[in-house]
């Protein structure tokens, strides 16, 4: 049997040809491919809990790049994640190859709702929700998202505000 992750890169983003060809469904934005190492497992030899938001954190911060949220630099916004939810429907394994997914759900003007899956051939087995707020740097001061953004988002299919 030929190995489906046999030409894709791993932590880096992949086009949606490479996205579909290792089963990813239609409708995710973002993906990085990644292979299930010792130190993310717990006792009892499955990917730990916390690896899985350490995973979707490694793909936000190229993510944000991507839609123009933030790149980190001077004159960014601050980005608060401001609630973290997660669902794990089945365990990963030592050595699995899998593809974790984000996209925008919805946005309002200063805050935006992401999902995330992490994917195995093709499979659901885990999935997230993470609400992001955009602030000026006193930290306190909501800042609006770049119109910029907003176009990315809407491009990805996000329900805007009313």
């Amino acid at each position: 049997m030929s190995d489906p992750f046999a030409n894709i890169p791993l932590v880096t983003p992949l086009s949606p040809e490479q996205m579909k060809s290792v089963g990813v469904p239609d409708g995710w934005a973002y993906a990085m491919a990644d292979r299930v190492r010792f130190h993310e497992l717990d006792a009892l030899n499955h990917v730990n809990n916390v690896a899985y938001f350490r995973w979707f954190e490694s793909l936000r911060i190229p993510y944000f790049g991507h839609v123009h949220v933030s790149t980190y630099s001077e004159g960014d916004p601050q980005v608060v994640v401001a609630s973290n939810y997660a669902q794990y429907m089945k365990p990963l394994h030592l050595g699995d190859n899998y593809v974790v997914t984000t996209r925008t759900r919805s946005f309002r003007a200063t805050s935006f709702m992401l999902e995330y899956a992490v994917f195995l051939d093709g499979e659901m087995m885990c999935s997230s929700e993470c609400l992001v707020v955009t602030l000026e740097h006193d930290g306190v001061t909501k800042r609006p998202l770049r119109p910029e953004t907003v176009a990315a988002f809407l491009a990805e299919g996000a329900e805007g505000p009313p």
